[in-house]
Formats: C-alpha cells, structure tokens, sequence
C-alpha cells in the first residue's frame, strides 16, 4: 500500500520529538482509543438557486455535475496510550533525571507490573524506559540521546535482553561513602564521650552545669547529623517527633532509676546526675546510642545504595521486592551487632550493667523510625513512637496512681515485669514490641520502588 493514504495509518509514533496538535487533543480525551471527532466536508455552493430550484454543483473541468460527495467518515487516531500516560504524569517525565525516577514515580501513583501490561510493556521498568526515551530534552528537538538499541544513552541492554547492570564505576560511586557526612556522624559520640567525662570528674552545681552544657552540645551535634548525610531528609522533622524521641532518651537516662525508686517508696529527692545515687544516671545507654550515629549512618546509605543498585538490575517490581527484602533484613541486623558491641564497650569502660535489653531495643526502634522517615514514610514512626511515648508514661503513673486509696492493683503489671526482669524489663517491652511494628512495616514499605527515589525527585 502506497500513497498519501499510507499516512494516516494508525500505529505507534517511531520518534521521541514533541507532540503536535493533535497529540494533545488525542492526549485530553476521555477515551484513548476512541474515535477522534473530525469534521464532515461540506459540499459547496459555488451557484446560487435559478428559478427556485436549488444549484447543483459543476464540475469545472467537464461542466457536468459530480456525484454526490458524501461525508467523511470520523478518522480513528492512533492507539498509543503511553502518550497519554506522559501528558498525565508530564511533571515527573520532565524532571527525572533518569528512567528509574519515573520507575519509582509511577510505582508510588499505584501503577503495577499488571498496568504496564495494558501500555504493551511486561513490567513497569519497561514502561518507564519509554517514557524517559520520548521526553523531549531543551536544546534538542528529537529527544535525549539514545544507544544502539533505541534506549537512552548509558541504558543499553545485553544480548540476554534484561536490564544492563550499572558499571563499576558508578556501582563504586554510589557505594562510596562522603566524608563529610562520615565526619559529622562520629560528632554525636565524640561530644557524648566529653560529656560523660565531666560528669565523672565534676560534682555539685558544677556537674549540673557540665550536664546542660554538654546535653546542648549533644543535640547540636545530632541535629548536624540529621541534617547531611543518609539520615538526612529534605524536609525537618516535626517538633512532635522531637519530642517523642527526647521523651524516650530521658527515660533511657533515668527512668529506671526513678521506677525503682517508686516502687520503694521514693523519690525522696530529686536526681543527682550521680551514678551511686538515689536517683541514679545511666549514662552507658545514652553513650551507647550517641556512638551508634555512625554505624546508623553507614547502614542507611549501605541499604539505600544497595536497593537502586538492584532497582537497576531488576525486571519487575516484584522481583525488586523480594531482592531487596533479605537486603533490609541484613541492615538491620549488621546495625544490631554494631549496637551490641558498643553496648558492651561503653558498659565496660563506664562500670555499669551492660542492659542489652533495653538499649538494643530503643536503639532499633529509633533506627527504624529514622530509616522510614527518610524514605518519606513519617505516619508510621509518628505513631508508633507516640504509643511507645505513651505506655512508658503510663507504666509510671500507674505505680504512683497505686498509692492512692483503694487503688494497689493499679501497679501490679509493673510489678510483675520488675520482679521478672527487672525495671529495665519496662522499657525493653515497650520498645522492643514498638520495634517489631516498625519493623514489620518497614518490609512492607521500603521495598517499594519509590522508596528510593533520588532527594530531587518529585
């Protein structure tokens, strides 16, 4: 079949350029694959009416009259429901960087391996290749450059057909760690360390000072290591969420030195900052957790570096999934040993029960938090830290509530923990129970593909 005819056949666009006209208005319709509504040709009246009767056209090379034109039929437009899916989702095309952003972006929108089959690709990788591919780029007219198989340049297949994995060097690019953030998370436990120090070394109203000088310095070094690095996030934290986790490192600090001295009778007075008091100061978990900034640090970017490197090499967002759930698993326990071991090093050097307890659990649950934060899942931690929040207070209420009239049986659950572990047993329920629902969400949410789209993406 030859002619102009030949023209308005429909089929898949072949170039990456940018639309016309028509595009866009096939692009605003309702029903992709529906008829685009042209209009009728109309016959003309060159010769107005002689003697009443209506003119008949004719034909200017023969004179005679030409049979009847009759109206074109609509013109079905071409079936590419990818157009429609970029003028939909023209912002993220716009400003991805690369095909994964769009990958993770419609992931996020809902669009499964099962959708993308309706766009004529097996999965959502795929799809989002195509859309990168066709995204006009400023300065030149037909798209970004593309390799030898038609894909954007740098994103060639193999011969196999499957996803080419990133090169050695970009693969050692992403897993390389910066030293500026790598600096600024060894801060937290260095000003901690001095802290402790002088609180050894101090007493009186000069340890009270040194306890408030060194807790500013503390949080101000936290707060610069939240603010660069694989803890970071675009957008700060809620007061809230600060409140919550201060709530928790005070009660980590001397919670249960008041607990047991309520559940004696006490407190008589108020808290010393001494660790033979009788309001004692744990100072090894609070330590043990300001140098677990680092390790904290280091698994986050491990992880997230780690996950797009097998966003590139996967074919599908289940296979994603499950390739990077044993991953996340693997983190999160490389950072429990890490915790451990500090636990035992700071408990060691400090004189005081190590409490694996209590600290592993509040430093899990406080990773977590941190590490769906990140991702930008923030309900989550929000809530589970604000319950977390809530039962410790309620564990010490209800043992002064007990000494009211009539009201014993009000501290009997704590009780029950405390002679079974211990006071340190009340944290480690509360937070460890907390961590196992973080925990569980996590391998639900930060397997996700969107979970790891760059900071710069919509």
């Amino acid at each position: 079949m030859s002619g102009l005819g030949e023209l308005d056949r429909p089929g898949t666009p072949a170039s990456p350029g940018a639309w016309d006209e028509r595009s866009e208005e096939w692009a605003l319709t309702d029903d992709p694959t529906g008829p685009v509504d042209g209009p009728t040709v109309p016959v003309d009246d060159p010769v107005g009416p002689v003697d009443g009767r209506p003119a008949v056209p004719v034909d200017d090379a023969s004179g005679s009259p030409p049979t009847a034109t009759r109206p074109k039929p609509p013109r079905r437009g071409a079936a590419d429901p990818v157009k429609a899916l970029m003028h939909r989702h023209r912002d993220l095309c716009a400003r991805a960087v690369d095909a994964l952003e769009i990958a993770a972006g419609l992931e996020a929108h809902g669009v499964t391996d099962r959708t993308a089959a309706r766009f004529r690709h097996r999965d959502v990788f795929s799809l989002a290749e195509e859309m990168y591919a066709r995204v006009p780029r400023d300065g030149d007219p037909s798209g970004p450059t593309t390799g030898t198989t038609g894909r954007p340049a740098g994103r060639d297949r193999d011969r196999s057909g499957d996803r080419a994995s990133p090169s050695p060097a970009a693969r050692g690019a992403g897993l390389r760690p910066r030293a500026d953030w790598v600096l600024l998370s060894l801060l937290p436990g260095l000003l901690c360390a001095a802290t402790v120090a002088g609180l050894r070394l101090t007493d009186g109203r000069t340890r009270s000072g040194v306890a408030v000088a060194g807790t500013l310095a503390v949080a101000l070094g936290l707060h610069a290591t939240l603010r660069r690095g694989p803890l970071s996030r675009r957008h700060p934290a809620a007061h809230g969420t600060v409140v919550r986790t201060c709530w928790l490192l005070a009660y980590a600090a001397l919670g249960d030195g008041l607990l047991r001295a309520a559940l004696h009778g006490g407190p008589d007075t108020p808290p010393t900052l001494a660790a033979d008091g009788p309001w004692p100061l744990s100072t090894a978990p609070l330590l043990t957790l300001a140098l677990a900034c680092a390790p904290a640090a280091w698994c986050a970017h491990l992880l997230a570096a780690s996950a797009r490197s097998k966003l590139t090499a996967s074919r599908g967002l289940e296979e994603f999934a499950a390739s990077v759930r044993p991953l996340l698993l693997g983190t999160f326990a490389l950072f429990l040993g890490a915790l451990a071991g500090l636990a035992a090093l700071c408990a060691a050097l400090l004189g005081e029960p190590p409490a694996y307890g209590r600290t592993l659990t509040l430093g899990s649950l406080l990773f977590l938090a941190r590490l769906l934060t990140v991702h930008h899942f923030t309900r989550a931690p929000r809530l589970v830290l604000t319950a977390a929040v809530g039962a410790q207070a309620l564990a010490l209420t209800t043992v002064f509530a007990a000494r009211l009239p009539h009201c014993p049986a009000l501290s009997v659950p704590v009780e029950t923990v405390t002679d079974a572990w211990g006071p340190a047993g009340v944290p480690a329920l509360v937070c460890g129970g907390a961590a196992l629902v973080l925990l569980v969400h996590a391998t639900r949410t930060l397997t996700r593909a969107s979970a790891y789209a760059r900071p710069d993406a919509p």
